[in-house]
C-alpha cells in the first residue's frame, strides 16, 4: 500500500517520451548464469542411520545393565531416547565434549520418562532409583563413545574429501576469510577461488576471479558446492551470481567476518554464519498459495457488499471509471494488470506510468481522499491475488518505468522479483510507504524473501491489520 502526493520520484528524473524501451530485469553482466553448470542435485546429506543404529545399541547397554527388565522397557527407553535424539549442531561435525550435555540431557530425560510410564502401566515392577541411575550412567557412556566414532569417521571422511568453495566479497576480507578456513581444515570446506569486483586489487593465498570466463572455469574443475559470501554487500552486488551458484547447486553461506555473531547460527573456523536459502521453489511454496487463495476468496466474498458501496458512490460522485487500471511488475519480471478504484484522474497515460505518484490529496473529492486513507481502494487487489497475479504478502509491485531506474540505481531491487509481488510486507509494516526511501524497501523486501515462512506471513497480515485501525493513508 502505497501513498500518492504529486512528487517525482526520489532520486530518478522522469524521462521524456521517447525513452528506449525498458529492460525490466536488469543483465546479469556478461551471462556468467547461462555458462554456469546446469542445475546439480545437492550434496547428499551424512546418513543418520549411523547415529540411529549408535543411539539405538547405547540404549540396548543400558537397557541390558539395568538387570535386563523385559522388552516392553527396552522399547520405552529406546523410543524416548530416539524421539530426542539431537537433530544437528552448530558445526558440520561436532565433537564428543560438544554433544554430551545434550546426550546426557536427553537420555535422562528419556529414562525419567520411561520409569514414569513403567511404574503407572506395572506399579508392582517399578524401577528402583539404582536401575535408573545404572541405565542413564550406561547409556550416556555409550551413545557419547559410539557417536564419537561415528562423527570420527565422517571428520576423517571431511579431511580427505572437503568441498570446494567460493568466496564473495572484497578482496582483501574474502582473502582473510579464505586463509582463515584453510588455516582449519575441520570445518570440511577448501576455498578455491575469491570473486571480487574489477578494482578491488588485494591479493593473497586464494585466486582471484574476475571474469564470469574465470568463476565458470573454476567451478567446473573445482566441482564447486558450496559459496561464502562476506560481506552484505555481497547479497546485492553479487546478488544474481549467487542465486546462479545456488541454481546449480552450491550451497550458500553468509560469513560474518566483521565479529557480530548472528544468534543461533552454525560456525565456520571461529565465524558466524548462515545459510542462504536462495532457491526459487521456496517463494512460490504450496502453502503459500494456499494461504492466498484461501484468505482473498473469504475477504472478497466477506466485503463484496462494502465493494459495491464504494463502487455507486464513486461513480455518483465522480463520474465514469471506477476502477484504476494500470501496469504492474511482477514476478520474475513479468507485467500484469493491477486493480484499484479510481481515486485520481492523471493527465494522460504518460504521466501514470512516469509520476512517481499522481494524485494530490487536496484535489481530490472528500469521498477519495477517505479511499486513500483507509485503504480501501486497494481491496480490489484482493482479485488480484485470487488469480495468481500476486500474492497477501510480498514486495509491493512497481511501474515497469520505475523498476528499470531502481533496478540500476539501488543494488538488490531486482532481487525483489524473486517472489510474487503482494497486498502488504514486511516493509509496509516498518513504515516504508509512500515517499520513503527505495533502498530501506529492497533491504526489507529481499530479508522477507531470504526468510520467508508461512507464519512470517500470517504475522505480518496481522500487523497489517492492526495499522488499519489507524489509518494514516496508503
Amino acid at each position: 500500500m502505497t501513498a500518492e502526493r504529486t512528487v517525482t520520484s526520489p532520486g530518478v528524473a522522469p524521462r521524456e517520451h521517447g525513452s528506449s524501451p525498458l529492460s525490466v530485469m536488469p543483465p546479469r553482466g556478461s551471462g556468467t548464469a547461462s555458462r554456469l553448470p546446469a542445475a546439480r542435485p545437492p550434496d547428499r546429506p551424512a546418513s543418520p542411520v549411523p547415529l540411529l543404529l549408535a543411539d539405538g545399541a547405547a540404549a540396548l547397554l543400558a537397557w541390558w545393565a539395568s538387570a535386563g527388565h523385559s522388552l516392553s522397557l527396552l522399547a520405552l527407553v529406546a523410543g524416548a531416547s530416539l524421539l530426542l535424539r539431537p537433530r544437528g549442531g552448530r558445526t558440520p561435525v561436532p565433537a564428543l565434549l560438544d554433544e554430551l550435555p545434550s546426550v546426557g540431557g536427553r537420555v535422562a530425560v528419556a529414562w525419567l520418562a520411561a520409569a514414569a510410564l513403567w511404574a503407572a502401566l506395572r506399579p508392582q515392577d517399578a524401577l528402583s532409583v539404582a536401575t535408573v541411575l545404572t541405565g542413564c550412567a550406561v547409556q550416556v557412556a555409550a551413545a557419547g563413545g559410539l557417536r564419537a566414532l561415528v562423527h570420527g569417521r565422517r571428520r576423517a571422511a571431511l579431511l580427505r574429501r572437503p568441498r570446494a568453495a567460493l568466496v564473495i566479497g572484497p578482496a582483501a576480507t574474502a582473502q582473510r576469510v579464505a586463509a582463515a578456513v584453510l588455516r582449519h581444515p575441520r570445518s570440511g570446506v577448501r576455498p578455491v577461488g575469491v570473486v571480487a569486483v574489477q578494482g578491488d586489487g588485494a591479493e593473497g593465498g586464494v585466486p582471484v576471479l574476475r571474469t564470469d570466463q574465470e568463476v565458470e572455469r573454476a567451478v567446473i574443475q573445482n566441482g564447486v558446492r558450496a559459496v561464502l559470501a562476506v560481506d552484505p554487500s555481497a547479497r546485492t552486488e553479487q546478488g544474481a551470481l549467487l542465486r546462479s551458484l545456488a541454481a546449480s547447486g552450491c550451497v550458500v553461506w553468509e560469513v560474518d567476518a566483521d565479529g557480530a555473531p548472528y544468534p543461533a547460527r552454525e560456525r565456520l573456523a571461529g565465524f558466524s554464519c548462515r545459510r542462504l536459502d536462495l532457491a526459487p521453489v521456496r517463494a512460490g511454496g504450496a502453502g503459500k498459495r494456499l494461504l492466498d487463495i484461501l484468505v482473498s476468496g473469504t475477504l472478497l466474498l466477506l466485503v463484496s457488499p462494502l465493494l459495491l458501496v464504494c463502487a455507486v458512490t464513486l461513480r455518483l460522485t465522480d463520474g465514469p471509471g471506477v476502477v484504476f487500471r494500470q501496469e504492474r511488475i511482477g514476478r520474475d519480471g513479468r507485467p500484469f494488470t493491477l486493480l484499484k478504484f479510481r481515486t485520481h484522474r492523471p493527465v494522460d497515460e504518460h504521466e501514470s506510468a512516469t509520476r512517481w505518484s499522481v494524485a494530490n490529496e487536496h484535489e481530490m473529492r472528500r469521498f477519495c481522499r477517505m479511499l486513500r486513507r483507509t485503504s480501501l481502494d486497494e481491496l480490489l487487489q484482493l482479485w488480484n491475488v485470487l488469480r495468481g497475479d500476486m500474492s497477501l504478502v510480498g514486495p509491493r509491485p512497481e511501474r515497469p518505468y520505475f523498476v528499470a531506474q531502481f533496478s540500476q540505481s539501488y543494488p538488490g531491487y531486482a532481487a525483489r522479483h524473486r517472489m510474487r509481488t503482494g497486498i502488504t510486507g514486511l516493509a509496509q509494516i516498518h513504515g516504508l510507504r509512500g515517499d520513503t526511501s527505495i533502498e530501506d524497501r529492497a533491504r526489507f523486501d529481499n530479508a522477507y524473501i531470504d526468510d520467508w515462512s508461512l507464519w512470517q506471513d500470517v504475522c505480518i497480515l496481522l500487523r497489517t491489520a492492526v495499522t488499519l485501525v489507524r489509518p494514516t493513508g496508503s
